[in-house]
């Protein structure tokens, strides 16, 4: 799976991570290592390129005591032809 490390490394530094960043900054972790936490997305996301490229697969999460799940549903509302 992609980035398998790192979600794992985000779910076992997250309790850390929110009692020492707070909730809504965004993690950098590149494999097991948590590499810094940003205030937006997009300085992490720079940071990540900047360190890693584009060949080195990392991770940007935001830090949320809670995950949002988002459902995503298709409705056709006209008969679809074969």
């Amino acid at each position: 799976m992609a980035l398998e490390k790192e979600l794992e490394t985000y779910d076992r530094e997250l309790q850390a991570l929110l009692a020492n960043e707070g909730e809504g900054k965004f993690v950098l972790i590149q494999d097991a290592k948590v590499v810094d936490v940003f205030g937006t997305y997009e300085d992490a996301i720079k940071a990540g390129y900047a360190q890693f490229g584009l060949s080195t697969p990392f991770l940007v999460k935001q830090l949320q005591s809670v995950e949002q799940i988002h459902s995503i549903t298709r409705h056709v509302t006209f008969p679809c032809h074969t």
